[in-house]
Formats: C-alpha cells, structure tokens, sequence
C-alpha cells in the first residue's frame, strides 16, 4: 500500500475530517486528526444534518457506523411543510412520509451534529484526535510537511489534508482561487426548549422543517433533538451587509424591530421566534466556490469539504460532499490503481471538482427560486415530483 509507514495529518474535527480518519483506520493507515477546540465539549454543534444514501449514508455504511447512526438519528425531522409568508400551508409530507425508509431514493434522515461528531469520534483509535490543535502556518520538510499550531507545538506528516472548513487556513497552499458571495445572507437564530418558549411555532413545526416563501424572501427552520428550534432569516442584499447593517445582533428587539422592516408583509406568527430566540443572532452571508475551479494536484496535499468547495446550503449537500469526499479520497489513498500518491490524488481531485461543481450550481440555482417573486410556487412544484 502506498500508505505503509506514511503518516497522515488531518486539519479538522468536522464530519468530513474524522470520516476520513474512519475509512483510513480500516485500511490501517497512520492517521491524526488536529482539531482547534480544547476538547470535545468545547463547541455546542449547529443545526441538524439530513444525509443522503448515495453520499453521507454511503460513506457511514463503508465506515461500518451505519447501525449507530440509525441508533441516534431523529425520526420525523426530515418531514417537510411549505407556507406562505402568513403561515398559511400549501405542502405538508407529515400524513404521508414513513419515519424510517432506509434504501430510498428521497429519504434523508436527519442527525444532530453532536450526535454525528460523537459517532465518528468513538469509532477512532484512542489518541486519533489531538486536541487544542489551531493550525497556524506549515512548511516543506523532506518531502513531507511539518506543521505549526497555535500552542506552541508542532508535528510533521508526508501527508496533509484540509478539513478545515470554509475559511480553511490550508487552502491557499494548493490553490489562491478565492469563494465569491451569491448574492444571499442568512440570519441564524436558536431557540432553547421550544415547547415552552415559543409553543405556536414548536405546533407549527411538529418535529419537523418548515420552508416559508414570500416576497422574495424566506424563513426556513428545524427541529433539533435537543428541543431546541434553529431557524434562518434569509435576504438577498450585498456582501457589506452583515457588517454594515448597525444592527446589535444579542439585542432582541433590535432584531424583531429589523425583521418586522425587512418583511412588513410577513404575519406576527413568525415574530414569537425573534422574541424567544437565544442571543446573539449570527448573520451568515453565503459564498460559492467558482464552478470551474481547477489547480496543480500535489502528491502530499489535498483537502475535502468546504475546504475545497463551500458552496450555498440550499441543497443539502454540503456534509454530504464532505462526507463523500471523504469516502472518495480514502478510496484513491488506498487503491492499487494507481502508480503514485500524486496520481491518486489528482483522480481524487479531478472527480470531486466535477461532482462538487455540479452540487454547487444546484444550490446556487435553488438560492434564486427560494428569493424569487414565484419562490412558494417553484418550490412546490419542486416538491411534487
């Protein structure tokens, strides 16, 4: 095996990172995992994920996880309704979607990310992830990499890999192509025991997700396994925005006062979220890697996930990519195909540009029906077929 004696370095504790870290133990590969948060407590996880089978779910079925996700994911939290901007339904699978349909086409379960985090972690070798890890700078040593982090310490690798997120401090070493903005920005919020603090939404939502259209703008949310809601105010406006807005985002009623601007036609239904919701909202504003991006593979780095292809959420497929990258590239890593590492990350890299490519202009596309004047009717018809 091109790997044997290699030792490879990770730079990220995210789900495409530790996948990775999974796939490479089966094959026994020499693999550490540097994560920037003090522990594994450190960090309260977002959202949940919805995986999908030929992606995320492939990727946990090669790890040999596929039974724990099944143990920890949230049954009807993939379930779907679609309203107008007075909460008025037009769409709801709740009546027709089967809590469990493992093996379908369009059934995508849903996972808290710390439930997901804590499969992944206890699936690695004792040790795999070394903590307090927050890369700094590397440099060429022989012909492999030694690494700097902001503790002071350091560690060398032959091999590399960026799992290091959108804002990847790795990235610019492989490539200076650079993400553009769509155009979009979201406005998170979270709302703690949701049956209690906001009990006309938690009714609405049932468990479930919500997608709300309306004069070119939208609310989207979802059940967390927590009791916890997280939900997002999107807009289109500029790239300035969430910097420029004079907004106090731990102010509540500065953030109601703005919504009730921002969507004057949208029902006070919605206005029990901005009321409740724990601060400080975040404003997210949304980048997409260039379609056509390409770059000189190298045989002892590479990268994977919003590393290598941030893209717009509004397809559901970044963790997926990341996940799926990850199956790809452990794949290339330890397959007798090829002559040299360099060449097997080069069909690595050339096969996730493509498929990361055509994932992104999917979410880009998606972006502009859901803040269109037609956004409730496109999306259902969506939803229809």
């Amino acid at each position: 095996m091109k790997l044997k004696n290699k030792k490879i370095a990770i730079i990220g504790g995210g789900p495409g990172g530790l996948t990775l870290a999974r796939l490479l133990q089966l094959k026994d590969a020499i693999v550490a995992v540097y994560e920037r948060d003090l522990d594994k407590n450190a960090r309260v996880q977002g959202s949940p994920l919805d995986l999908h089978d030929e992606s995320g779910l492939a990727a946990l079925r090669k790890a040999g996880l596929l039974n724990e996700f099944k143990q920890n994911f949230l049954p009807g939290a993939d379930k779907m309704q679609l309203m107008n901007e007075q909460a008025v339904i037009f769409f709801s699978d709740h009546a027709t979607k089967p809590e469990e349909n493992y093996g379908a086409e369009h059934f995508r379960p849903e996972i808290d990310r710390g439930a997901l985090r804590k499969i992944l972690l206890e699936s690695l070798k004792p040790g795999t992830v070394i903590w307090n890890s927050h890369f700094i700078s590397m440099e060429k040593k022989g012909s492999g990499w030694l690494i700097h982090f902001k503790n002071g310490l350091s560690a060398e690798a032959d091999i590399v890999i960026a799992a290091d997120g959108a804002n990847s401090k790795l990235r610019p070493y492989i490539t200076d192509i650079k993400p553009f903005y769509s155009g979009i920005t979201m406005l998170e919020g979270n709302v703690y025991d949701a049956q209690k603090n906001v009990p006309h939404i938690a009714a609405l939502l049932k468990g479930g997700k919500i997608m709300a259209f309306g004069h070119e703008k939208c609310l989207l949310m979802g059940q967390k396994g927590n009791g916890e809601i997280g939900f997002y105010a999107s807009i289109k406006t500029d790239a300035a925005w969430a910097a420029d807005n004079g907004l106090d985002y731990a102010d509540n009623t500065q953030i109601l006062a703005w919504f009730k601007k921002e969507y004057p036609e949208w029902s006070s239904t919605w206005h029990e979220l901005f009321e409740n919701a724990s601060p400080p909202f975040i404003p997210r504003p949304i980048y997409c890697m260039p379609l056509d991006q390409n770059w000189e593979s190298q045989s002892n780095l590479t990268m994977l996930g919003d590393a290598a292809h941030v893209m717009p959420p509004f397809a559901g497929e970044g963790v997926n990519m990341a996940m799926l990258d990850a199956l790809e590239l452990s794949e290339c890593l330890t397959a007798d195909d090829y002559s040299t590492l360099k060449e097997a990350i080069s069909v690595y890299e050339t096969r996730m540009r493509k498929r990361a490519a055509g994932a992104a202009e999917e979410s880009l596309v998606n972006g502009e029906r859901m803040h269109s004047k037609e956004a409730l009717n496109l999306m259902l018809n969506i939803f229809a077929r």
